[in-house]
């Protein structure tokens, strides 16, 4: 006799994980424009300062960040009662942070974004363990913060 398996299928879907890599895209070209010169020069002559090294990685690490509050107030919504209160209170903290702390030159700016996508994964955590966010929310979000946040630290290494 087999026993039917309940556990909830935690496999990342096809389209969340493309888009989600896809998302990665430019803190990788923040990275290596960063890290070599050359491509640094030419990104700058081509598309201008914002899209290369730093500027890119802060501009950008704060469009993404803010954006997750929209993405934890969505998860926010499924709750009721207190859940919901607690939920759409926390949703906000990502984007205050961005506002707050996301500046005051490109290290410090830097910084703050690496420790706001490491706070955001621990309510990524807390919206997944009460049951708001789908079950593979936390394989993709581990993933995905550890890609962002790799390419922001090289972007203070180099």
């Amino acid at each position: 006799m087999t026993v039917p398996n309940t556990a909830p299928d935690t496999s990342i879907p096809n389209s969340a994980l493309a888009l989600g890599l896809a998302g990665v895209l430019p803190f990788a070209w923040g990275a290596l424009t960063d890290m070599n010169p050359e491509l640094h020069g030419w990104a700058v002559r081509n598309f201008g300062a914002r899209f290369a090294g730093q500027d890119v990685l802060i501009f950008y690490g704060s469009v993404i960040l803010s954006f997750m509050s929209g993405v934890l107030w969505g998860f926010a919504a499924r709750a009721e009662g207190r859940t919901a209160t607690i939920g759409f209170t926390l949703s906000v903290i990502p984007a205050l942070w961005t506002f707050f702390f996301v500046g005051g030159g490109e290290d410090r700016a830097t910084w703050a974004l690496i420790i706001g996508f490491l706070g955001l994964l621990g309510l990524d955590y807390g919206f997944a363990r009460f049951g708001l966010a789908p079950p593979w929310w936390m394989n993709i979000r581990t993933l995905l913060t550890s890609l962002v946040v790799g390419c922001l630290t090289l972007g203070l290494i180099f």
